[in-house]
């Protein structure tokens, strides 16, 4: 996100003490009065001075006083100029670093979505706010085998084997139950047929052969197609990993429990979430939405900072994390951006 242009800031002065309010705020979540800024900001400053510049940076739009208060708390604009121009970020502590990547690198070559779960939880845990990870969007993803098992109610577990070794596995509901001999039929069908196809043109292929000859198959292989069409990922977008939504309940201005019920639902619906994070994915480097800035109502007073990481240096997927405006972001900035990168790093294990 850019910052809107002004052809008005604060002054050096006003700028470090906006800085030391938001500092502050950040901290305890407290507004901040000008006495408590006289000491925080440093300078040789009465209480009346500073009461005056914050006068200022009220008229800017960058601070506002809360109900009858005497403090003041940063705006969404404040923040905003903090984040573009006042933040001074701070590393990962070495020890941080080090888990984090020994975390990553434990699951370097077995599959992407065991990296992004790895990742998102580990990013959860480091800045102590929800996170969340995309899976990595390839662009071609084939078929080289798939199994269906039995099991009980009218379930059948469908195992995939894509690309050269990942394995995924969804269960299936049915309207019957289906033998042993039914399901290994099914398959031996679908891979005689498919194997070595991408996965979305084989759903299209078993959906038009379905439309073209269904009068003419018999049951076994209507519901051969019938299973491919819901095992087999289609076209959608891959989803994202979540981790840690319960942590943003021990923050003061997200605990109305409605508004949070809401939130999670689109956790789990993923697709306004999903909207969000696709702006992401062509950035370069760190996004910071903050507050309206997401255009998505229900994140008004949270902010969300994503980097999209790579795969063979071409962008395929985002992580971030959300939380309250109130976030410690001169360490949940760099945290996210290294993060991406050792998460790519663990993605391309011969490089």
């Amino acid at each position: 996100m850019v910052s809107d242009s002004s052809q008005h800031v604060p002054d050096e002065r006003a700028q470090h003490i906006l800085r030391a309010l938001v500092e502050q705020f950040i901290r305890d979540g407290q507004p901040v009065g000008s006495r408590t800024l006289s000491k925080a900001a440093g300078l040789s400053l009465s209480p009346a001075t500073i009461r005056n510049v914050m006068a200022d940076l009220e008229d800017f739009g960058l601070i506002t006083s809360p109900h009858t208060s005497a403090g003041r708390v940063p705006t969404p604009k404040g923040y905003r100029f903090f984040v573009d121009t006042l933040v001074q970020l701070r590393n990962p502590a070495a020890r941080e670093l080090s888990k984090l990547q020994s975390q990553l690198t434990e699951d370097a070559g077995i599959n992407s979505k065991a990296i992004a779960e790895t990742a998102s939880a580990a990013l959860s845990s480091l800045t102590s706010l929800a996170s969340l990870v995309t899976l990595p969007r390839q662009q071609q993803v084939t078929l080289r085998q798939i199994e269906f098992l039995p099991l009980s109610k009218r379930r059948v577990l469908a195992i995939l084997v894509i690309n050269d070794s990942e394995v995924q596995n969804r269960i299936l509901h049915l309207e019957r139950d289906y033998s042993d001999s039914e399901l290994r039929r099914a398959a031996n069908f679908l891979n005689d047929n498919y194997a070595g196809k991408d996965i979305s043109d084989i759903r299209n292929l078993v959906v038009d052969e379905l439309q073209r000859t269904q009068e003419s198959m018999n049951q076994l292989m209507i519901d051969t197609i019938a299973f491919a069409q819901r095992a087999l990922p289609g076209n959608e977008s891959a989803g994202f990993i979540m981790a840690g939504e319960t942590k943003l309940m021990g923050f003061e201005e997200l605990s109305d429990m409605e508004q949070l019920r809401q939130l999670f639902d689109a956790f789990s619906q993923q697709r306004e979430i999903l909207g969000l994070l696709d702006r992401s994915i062509e950035a370069d480097g760190v996004q910071i939405f903050i507050g309206e800035e997401s255009g998505y109502q229900l994140l008004d007073n949270c902010s969300v900072v994503t980097a999209p990481y790579r795969i063979d240096n071409e962008i395929v997927g985002v992580l971030g994390v959300i939380g309250p405006t109130r976030m410690a972001y001169e360490r949940v900035i760099p945290i996210v951006d290294v993060t991406a990168k050792l998460m790519g790093a663990a993605l391309n294990p011969g490089h």
